[in-house]
């Protein structure tokens, strides 16, 4: 084994993670310069909120797959399977749960006695198309569609169960159905969809897909 290997691989693992960091760091300074004066609710209550606590959290996030790995590897994993399983892990949950708080943020009258439900396919998604700028609609269809993204990519990576892509659109389902109901129950002022269920597994299949090479396989 060339002992100079561990040292380059380090090396390349450095130069790629230093801009990541830096531009994390960016959109954390960005994000929060509105929050100084807005109290806990502007860093918790607020988009601009979660995006800085997310960014922030990005540190913590890779330790915490650094510590599982190692702790995983001292019991006697598989070193590769040790780093793949606590990356899936811990990545399931911070690409997801920034996500679903955004949704469950409160409208204009949370608490009001309006619940506003569509249980009609398509006919939001054709709402947004029709009323909005071009890039707007993009946005809004494309941030639902990643919701569940980060669910989809990693749990077939993580657990042999969901190696299907069907499995996944199933899951997808799943959590976005409680998700709307959260919104409904919470009086969120908010609309529970069935388009937003429909692009929330559409987005954690898609991921699926193409992590599929990665998939932990049944064992035989």
């Amino acid at each position: 084994m060339d002992p100079i290997a561990p040292p380059a691989r380090r090396t390349r693992r450095i130069v790629l993670l230093a801009p990541a960091l830096l531009a994390a760091a960016a959109v954390a300074f960005l994000a929060q310069r509105p929050l100084h004066h807005a109290g806990w609710h502007g860093w918790v209550g607020t988009a601009n909120g979660i995006v800085f606590l997310t960014v922030a959290a990005l540190p913590v996030a890779a330790l915490a797959v650094r510590a599982l790995a190692a702790r995983r590897r001292a019991a006697g994993v598989e070193p590769g399977w040790a780093r793949r399983s606590a990356l899936a892990e811990v990545g399931t949950v911070y690409g997801t749960l920034p996500w679903v708080r955004m949704i469950l943020l409160p409208g204009v009258d949370p608490g009001g006695p309006r619940r506003r439900v569509t249980l009609v396919p398509l006919h939001d998604i054709a709402e947004i198309v029709s009323a909005g700028p071009p890039a707007t609609a993009v946005a809004q269809v494309v941030g639902n569609m990643l919701v569940f993204a980060a669910l989809g990519f990693l749990a077939p990576v993580r657990f042999a169960a969901l190696a299907s892509v069907w499995r996944v659109l199933a899951l997808g389902a799943a959590c976005s159905v409680l998700v709307e109901l959260a919104q409904y129950v919470l009086r969120l002022d908010r609309v529970s969809s069935v388009d937003d269920v429909l692009l929330n597994a559409g987005g954690a299949a898609l991921a699926a897909l193409a992590s599929r090479r990665r998939w932990r396989r049944p064992a035989a």
